[in-house]
């Protein structure tokens, strides 16, 4: 699979990682523009191909009063704006098997969250809309243990998938990324580093997730060392108050300098 099988992709030929990077979630139209068309204007400055992430709903949450989504036709809706008038694909994570028939309408890559990937139903009902089919590892999973999710992918009639790593669980409130799996993946399938949710700090006693957002720089410069074909980063305007993941997302005025000297490792790494 490559990136010019994804509709409206740009730079796909500029030999660069590409990037999956939004808000965690879509809080509504105004919001996801605004995001959509600063990180668009930086990423087509840098050549990097560039597809707008935004969850349209939130089934993974610590508590019952967290917030979930908008409205699931309403954010897939403002998905599809975002595409229309940025000419950007865009990604979404999927929850339920009738999510992929619905979610498919909308976005042109479909995400397996991590808490879900070994659901077997799940991933070849996203398989089977001819999406591409982005895995997110699970926390509890070995990179090894990722090429028997592609497979279903592949068992299911598509060779359209991704593993995504987004770090493994070190003890009850931590995450670490262990770089010596980015490798093993790659053989599998293109393999992407999760940044932002990679320094989550989870089953805080607040029911709030933590984060260290001060090591996304450290995370990425290692991921782009260690060949990783794409980088996934959350962003919002004002992290602060994100009603999903904000103490992990990346501030949006910080995302040019982060990607700048990305792409200056990645030449320099490429020409060793």
């Amino acid at each position: 699979m490559i990136l010019q099988d994804i509709p409206k992709i740009k730079h796909a030929n500029s030999n660069n990682f590409f990037l999956l990077c939004g808000p965690c979630a879509i809080e509504g139209e105004d919001m996801a523009m605004r995001i959509a068309e600063k990180v668009i204007t930086i990423t087509n400055k840098l050549e990097i191909p560039y597809i707008f992430k935004g969850s349209f709903k939130k089934a993974n949450r610590s508590r019952i009063d967290s917030f979930t989504g908008i409205g699931d036709e309403k954010a897939l809706e403002i998905l599809a704006k975002v595409s229309e008038k940025f000419d950007v694909p865009t990604v979404t994570d999927i929850h339920e098997i009738s999510d992929a028939a619905l979610a498919a309408q909308y976005v042109d890559v479909l995400q397996i969250p991590a808490f879900l990937v070994r659901q077997t139903d799940l991933v070849v009902a996203a398989a089977k809309t001819r999406k591409v089919v982005n895995l997110k590892k699970g926390q509890f999973m070995s990179p090894e243990a990722m090429k028997h999710a592609v497979q279903k992918v592949k068992d299911a009639g598509s060779d359209k998938a991704w593993i995504t790593d987004r770090g493994t669980m070190f003890g009850y409130q931590d995450m670490i990324v262990d770089f010596r799996g980015i490798p093993t993946m790659r053989q599998f399938a293109p393999t992407v580093l999760d940044v932002t949710h990679s320094l989550q700090q989870p089953n805080q006693t607040a029911g709030v997730t933590g984060g260290r957002p001060d090591m996304i720089e450290t995370i990425a410069r290692a991921g782009i060392v260690n060949n990783v074909d794409g980088l996934f980063i959350e962003t919002h305007f004002d992290p602060a108050n994100a009603k999903s993941d904000g103490a992990n997302m990346l501030h949006l005025d910080n995302l040019e300098n982060l990607l700048s000297n990305l792409v200056k490792i990645r030449k320099t790494i490429q020409a060793l």
